[in-house]
């Protein structure tokens, strides 16, 4: 007894409007963007699939075209929707292609009573999209997402039942007896069906870890700069300092701090103090390593540990920050306040954070004493 078409595109119709009610709300409480490309998957391939309903009446001249259009708009919003979790926006363009030449393709092979028109453009499409999104799940960092493995594997496996299809398409048409038997709409409504289901689990995971993930950056980041908070920064220099201290290695600690910042608030608003704090803060992530920790302590303050840096190190990252903000290009009427820096070693501290910061704040006064816009080394 063979699957019968139809039934099994309501079913799926079906499953995909109640993933997509599932998943809309779990974007409607996270704002998560790959959470929004899947619930437009969903209802791109529910539109398309309630198209295809269509094959075989006098309505199939458009609807044949525009349900192969749909289908590929939601390959083609999996794949965004991937590239979202890499932080990587997909241009316009790019989106609107495979949809555009899938409509195009179809409507010139006589739509009206080939229910195959456009075929081959559909399935190469089809393959195209979803190996795209099995290539970026691929990519992303396991740090970023453990769910992201399966939800690669099951768009690989999509991406390679129509990549068969388009062959055998080519090879024995849509008549052909493998076609038919094995790579039918039917069989493809199955295949979907189950990979739906499949990938629902690792959606939710995904969504959570999220969320979890966006919670955390938030409960660690500063909102205004990006840099971490003081809290989380006197955490993790805790950590790195006590692990270079056992394995008898040194650290150094920057307390940098605006000159004259109140009198920039004063004359030109918060708006040109908080243009200032964002420009510094850009000045030392362009000027630090990527195993350098840098805070935000307070206000215009600001923390730095150089890990398995001496003094010297220190005072050449410190100029080069200050070369950095100098070079930056602030609102009209604006000048951009110098820095004044504090040094202090670990070895100075007996490799704890707080007494390092307190060495590096006496530095930093004595370098506010000798008038400002330099750096100075803790040295007992």
């Amino acid at each position: 007894m063979g699957l019968d078409p139809v039934s099994l595109k309501i079913a799926l119709g079906i499953v995909a409007s109640t993933l997509c009610l599932l998943f809309f709300g779990s974007f409607r409480r996270t704002r998560s963007a790959y959470s929004g490309w899947w619930c437009l998957a969903l209802v791109f391939l529910l539109s398309g699939n309630m198209a295809y309903l269509l094959t075989g009446t006098s309505q199939q001249i458009w609807a044949g075209p525009l349900g192969n259009a749909l289908l590929v708009a939601g390959a083609f919003s999996v794949w965004a929707g991937s590239r979202s979790l890499r932080l990587l926006p997909t241009p316009r363009w790019q989106l609107l292609t495979g949809p555009a030449a899938t409509a195009v393709a179809a409507s010139l092979e006589n739509p009206a009573t080939n229910a195959w028109s456009g075929g081959l453009v559909y399935l190469a499409m089809m393959s195209l999209g979803m190996g795209l999104a099995t290539v970026e799940l691929w990519r992303l960092k396991p740090s970023v997402s453990h769910a992201h493995r399966s939800l690669a594997l099951a768009a690989g496996v999509l991406a390679s039942f129509f990549l068969c299809r388009g062959i055998a398409y080519v090879l024995e048409g849509p008549d052909g007896p493998d076609f038919g038997t094995y790579l039918s709409s039917a069989t493809t409504s199955v295949v979907t069906i189950v990979l739906l289901v499949t990938v629902s689990f690792s959606m939710t995971a995904l969504s959570n870890e999220q969320l979890i993930n966006g919670l955390n950056e938030r409960a660690t980041r500063d909102g205004l700069t990006g840099l971490l908070n003081r809290t989380a920064f006197m955490e993790l220099a805790t950590q790195e300092i006590s692990r270079l201290h056992s394995a008898g290695s040194i650290s150094t600690l920057i307390l940098a701090d605006l000159d004259h910042f109140k009198a920039l608030n004063d004359s030109h608003g918060h708006a040109a103090g908080d243009t200032a704090i964002q420009a510094f803060a850009a000045a030392c992530q362009a000027s630090v390593r990527h195993t350098d920790l840098v805070g935000r302590y307070g206000g215009e303050e600001f923390t730095i540990l150089l890990p398995g840096a001496d003094l010297e190190s220190a005072e050449i990252i410190a100029n080069e920050i200050s070369r950095r903000l100098a070079s930056a290009e602030p609102p009209d009427g604006v000048t951009f306040p110098t820095v004044s820096y504090g040094i202090a070693p670990s070895t100075l501290a007996n490799a704890e954070v707080a007494p390092m910061i307190a060495a590096a704040d006496k530095a930093l006064y004595q370098a506010k004493s000798l008038g400002r816009n330099r750096a100075v080394c803790a040295t007992s």
